[in-house]
């Protein structure tokens, strides 16, 4: 896996592109008058929700699911490290609409965290990530 990373401005602007050409803009929003792009760190937040998102799908899918709608927020808190900012923790909120038993929705994210999402498992021990599951507008406790 290869990515490229290109400045396309005089301030922070950088496109990366990986190996098939598909493109995202990232921009330091705390030092860039710029709206365009997303922060690094928000990255990171949208590929947590990303890779935890396809496994949910591709679970529930194969439980024969019929997802009509889904979504997720991610809310990450950070702390301070000598100069930087890491995460502490994470918070996955899935939001699951449908004939949708959930029971399995969240056994559906439970093993996304537990087995699957490589993008989770990067960031273990260092950064706690918590979920929650909506389905159909109700918290499903597990």
């Amino acid at each position: 896996m290869k990515i490229t990373l290109n400045r396309i401005n005089d301030d922070y602007l950088f496109e990366c592109k990986n190996a098939v050409g598909n493109t995202i803009l990232l921009n330091n929003n705390s030092q860039s008058e710029s709206s365009e792009g997303v922060s690094p760190m928000e990255t990171i937040l949208m590929a947590v929700a990303g890779c935890s998102g396809i496994d949910m799908v591709s679970i529930l899918k194969k439980q024969r699911q019929e997802i009509t709608k889904f979504s997720a927020e991610v809310e990450g808190e950070r702390i301070e490290v000598d100069e930087a900012k890491p995460f502490k923790t994470i918070l996955v909120k899935f939001f699951v609409d449908g004939n949708i038993d959930p029971k399995k929705a969240e056994r559906a994210a439970s093993l996304s965290f537990e087995k699957y999402c490589s993008v989770s498992k990067t960031m273990e021990p260092n950064v706690t990530v918590n979920y929650e599951v909506f389905v159909n507008g109700e918290k499903v406790i597990a």
